[in-house]
């Protein structure tokens, strides 16, 4: 079953690269009493992932700010190695998005966002999409028909949403 607005995210523990290594990251701690963005994608390094779902972020975390949004998220079926490595190349880990991989999938499937496309290599791996979570309560979400695309999930559609 896929999350709805009103139910709670579902417990996970998501991996950030940290200074000396990979780090677990509570995604329950990390939501509580506050109001964070979290966009998930079908990969790091990937096409439209590289070109327009992350700048689109980095181009609007500030106005997301301004609108009460205490943090940035991005999440892919990835290790942590390659999401730090890619914060670092696009420019994210820069403008303050943390970069969380789900390298088991385990969070993406639990929220019923999970895909797999096989000629271009992708299995098991996440649908497109952007949420707004509040103390851990979903209030906004917004899930591209297909993955390949970046509007009704980008930084400027979030935004307007909120």
């Amino acid at each position: 079953m896929t999350i709805s607005i009103g139910d709670t995210l579902p417990k996970a523990t998501l991996l950030s690269m940290g200074a000396d290594g990979p780090e677990a990251i509570d995604l329950g701690t990390k939501t509580a009493g506050r109001k964070v963005v979290i966009f998930g994608l079908p990969g790091a390094y990937t096409g439209t992932c590289s070109t327009a779902h992350v700048p689109s972020f980095i181009r609007t975390k500030d106005a997301l700010a301004a609108k009460g949004v205490d943090e940035v998220i991005c999440v892919s079926v990835n290790d942590p190695f390659v999401m730090g490595a890619w914060g670092e190349a696009t420019g994210a880990s820069a403008a303050g998005i943390a970069m969380l991989g789900d390298a088991q999938s385990e969070f993406t499937k639990a929220l019923g966002l999970e895909f797999s496309a096989p000629p271009a290599g992708l299995i098991n791996r996440s649908q497109r999409y952007a949420l707004v979570a509040e103390n851990g309560v979903v209030t906004v979400l917004q899930v591209e028909d297909n993955a390949g695309e970046c509007n009704i999930s980008a930084g400027e559609s979030v935004l307007d949403a909120l």
